[in-house]
């Protein structure tokens, strides 16, 4: 089993910055990178950045490329998600997700709510 816990979210302005952190613990080397989704009211989850633990290799979705790095801490088996020049159309709940880019996405964190708003 793996647990996924995020943490980070909040209510911030527009143009500015969180970071989102995924701290995964348990059987850590059963998957293959860590993954960020979001979804927001009305719309399909979506996957926006991955990190794989193989070979590091990021992968980003293209409405956030530019504006988000991802990141990890081996050390602390934590993703972090660095979110940059925030939009509105950035407000969603994110999770993390292990196995990206491809899945199975085997274990899910809970959520953190991230609002952009003036």
């Amino acid at each position: 089993q793996v647990q996924l816990v995020e943490s980070g979210g909040g209510l911030v302005q527009p143009g500015g910055s969180l970071r989102l952190a995924c701290a995964a613990s348990g059987f850590t080397t059963d998957y293959d990178g860590v993954g960020w989704f979001r979804q927001a009211p009305g719309k399909e989850r979506e996957e926006i950045s991955c990190i794989r633990s193989s070979d590091g290799a990021k992968y980003y979705e293209e409405s956030v490329k530019g504006r988000f790095t991802i990141s990890r801490d081996n050390a602390k088996d934590t993703v972090y998600l660095q979110m940059n020049s925030l939009k509105p159309e950035d407000t969603a709940v994110y999770y993390c997700a292990t196995n990206c880019p491809y899945g199975p996405f085997n274990y899910w964190g809970q959520g953190t709510q991230v609002t952009v708003s003036s």
